[in-house]
């Protein structure tokens, strides 16, 4: 599903050229539950914004789903991060004035879909999470935990292949933290393919593979002795 080969990212900061990522090659299976690794500065951000088609690789080549993304012009990436990509994020990314409904559409709003199959699909997405009583809530009158709900139902709903979360609990107690893993797990086993970057061993315990990433490569997973492999 996911392949990265020797992928380098390097910015240009005056006159020197800071190299982020120096050469990873990567495998991630369809069905995978797997949680992205790395000490501040390590490029693990980095590595997440190429594998959600937010940013592309300075070399190398990434294959999602069968498909070189890594050289998409600004379009095409945005129609394969609609598609085939859900993203959760830390501080949810819930527009205010919105309903719970209503954010959950808008990837359908982008997508081209219907008024009344929006509303339908996000029905059911909000409902796949537990919301269905919270539908025309708007943000403020959600909980932490209720709104990174309505951010997992907006991902869900165009039915991509891969949810890409970062740091998903980052912004929760430690209650709605495990509650949130739960739905993650839930979701993969129903098949959904979930990529976690995170900084928090408890979170990354949820996954069935650990990646570590250090100073632009991948390195030894400090999890390995609990039986996550790298």
């Amino acid at each position: 599903m996911i392949q990265l080969d020797e992928i380098t990212k390097s910015y240009t900061l005056g006159k020197e050229s800071v190299n982020v990522l120096r050469g990873i090659s990567l495998e991630i299976n369809s069905g995978e539950f797997v949680a992205i690794m790395g000490p501040s500065g390590s490029g693990k951000s980095t590595l997440m914004n190429i594998i959600g088609c937010l940013d592309r690789p300075t070399t190398g080549s990434y294959f999602l789903n069968e498909e070189d993304v890594s050289k998409h012009k600004d379009q095409e990436l945005a129609k394969v991060r609609n598609q085939s990509i859900g993203f959760v994020f830390q501080q949810f990314q819930l527009l205010p004035r919105l309903t719970a409904l209503k954010n959950v559409e808008l990837p359908m709003v982008y997508a081209g879909a219907t008024k009344k199959e929006r509303e339908e699909r996000a029905r059911d997405a909000l409902t796949k999470v537990g919301l269905q009583d919270r539908v025309e809530h708007l943000p403020n009158e959600l909980s932490g935990g209720q709104k990174q709900r309505v951010a997992i139902a907006r991902a869900l709903v165009n039915d991509p292949s891969l949810i890409l979360a970062d740091e998903p609990t980052g912004a929760l107690d430690t209650t709605t933290s495990v509650a949130i893993m739960d739905l993650f797990v839930q979701l993969n086993q129903e098949g959904t393919t979930i990529v976690v970057v995170t900084h928090e061993p408890e979170v990354a315990e949820y996954a069935n593979r650990v990646i570590y990433v250090r100073d632009g490569l991948l390195g030894q997973n400090p999890l390995s002795n609990r039986g996550h492999t790298t």
